[in-house]
């Protein structure tokens, strides 16, 4: 294993490249906010009622692997095979109640604050990408006081194609009229880092659930634990060095 200050060594000059610095990239679920497990609360709670798995309650591991960072068509085809209409009507009922949870306890992600002044003390722009649903993009995005922040909301569902595609990402670059060579992206699941990568622009991988070997395979630039990493922190004070603004 790297050490950790290797660690910050390598991930220290992987933005130089994007200097100057145009725009920054978010994930919203898992990203911004902790709110997988919010999500796997109401599926589990959900499936459940409806005899799903025999009646027993689906493990995390089921979750990352069919649900996290998914788009709902896939997450539907893959809960019901064969019946497309209740497997939307479920995820339907299931964003409700996700909604309702996450009115009452959706948290920022640890040095979100911090890395949203740098943002904004530099004059960058910014957008949220996501394949959430708009009302659930929404209401994070109020809850978590951004709905200000944000220069432009794209939704995968009003894209031709969702994450892993990197046209939600393209579509963002395109809304703020910035350059994929000098912009990077946050994001926290395998589909997320590999629309980001295959739209051209390095990703910073957020491990807040999803397992760090799984995250690696899609090839982030590199992967921290939360806002506060030393390595993101390093890598983002190397890149002002390098002619940001």
């Amino acid at each position: 294993m790297a050490s950790p200050e290797n660690c910050i060594e390598e991930s220290k000059s992987s933005l130089t490249r994007l200097a100057p610095l145009e725009a920054v990239l978010f994930d919203i679920d898992g990203t911004l906010c902790d709110s997988d497990p919010l999500h796997y609360l109401a599926f589990r709670e959900l499936l459940q009622q409806i005899g799903f798995n025999g009646g027993n309650p689906i493990t995390e591991e089921f979750f990352i692997d069919t649900v996290a960072g998914k788009h709902n068509n896939d997450i539907a085809v893959a809960l019901f095979p064969g019946e497309l209409e209740r497997g939307l009507k479920f995820l339907d009922d299931k964003e409700a109640m996700f909604r309702r949870l996450a009115a009452e306890q959706l948290k920022a992600l640890n040095g979100l604050d911090k890395v949203r002044k740098w943002i904004e003390d530099r004059g960058l722009k910014r957008a949220a990408v996501t394949n959430a649903p708009r009302p659930n993009a929404e209401l994070a995005l109020s809850k978590l006081g951004l709905s200000d922040f944000f220069q432009a909301v794209i939704i995968g569902d009003e894209c031709e194609h969702a994450k892993p595609h990197p046209e939600p990402y393209l579509k963002g670059l395109e809304a703020l009229k910035a350059s994929k060579d000098h912009t990077f992206v946050f994001e926290d699941s395998v589909s997320g880092i590999k629309a980001g990568v295959a739209a051209g622009m390095p990703v910073i991988g957020l491990s807040t659930r999803n397992p760090e070997h799984l995250l690696m395979g899609a090839k982030p630039t590199f992967l921290i634990k939360d806002y506060d990493d030393p390595k993101l922190w390093a890598a983002l004070e190397e890149l002002d060095k390098s002619g940001s603004h």
